[in-house]
């Protein structure tokens, strides 16, 4: 697991034995895990976030999607 970012009290994480499409792992007080493989992120699952910490969290992801895809292929290939 990989700390690629953190913000707003998330770590966005990258797990390195991972699988595709390409998606990170909010983790807070929960997790969510997104789809950052699209033009658009996309919320995949949630567990122990609230609506509010779901879209601080994905309002972050689309302001840094380009970063965050470009880790995900440094790691991944």
């Amino acid at each position: 697991m990989v700390t690629v970012h953190r913000a707003a009290g998330f770590r966005f994480v990258i797990y390195v034995d991972d699988h595709a499409p390409a998606h990170i792992h909010a983790v807070g007080s929960g997790e969510a895990k997104i789809d950052i493989s699209g033009d658009k992120p996309r919320l995949v699952w949630t567990h122990g976030l609230t609506r509010a910490e779901v879209r601080r969290a994905m309002t972050i992801v689309v302001e840094q999607q380009a970063m965050l895809l470009s880790r995900w292929r440094n790691i991944h290939g």
